[in-house]
């Protein structure tokens, strides 16, 4: 039985951390979504990990930040 307990706080804690290492890299489309997020995941770690993941898709900005033009590059 101890040993489910450890396994699960552990789970708890990595799903923790990274949730809040993922709302401090996603690309919000606006800052206070990001502050909104980061105090939801750190006052409820468990249910504000989980919200976050199933909501992230909405409140992030979907474009990527490098765009390479290569209709420029030199013919060989």
């Amino acid at each position: 039985m101890d040993i489910l307990l450890i396994i699960a706080v552990i789970l708890v804690l990595l799903l923790w951390f990274w949730a809040i290492w993922d709302v401090s890299r996603s690309r919000f489309e606006n800052t206070y979504l990001k502050l909104a997020w980061l105090l939801a995941v750190l006052l409820f770690p468990v249910l504000g990990s989980i919200f976050y993941f199933q909501l992230k898709k909405n409140f992030t900005i979907k474009e990527r930040k490098f765009k390479p033009d290569f209709s420029k590059a030199k013919p060989n």
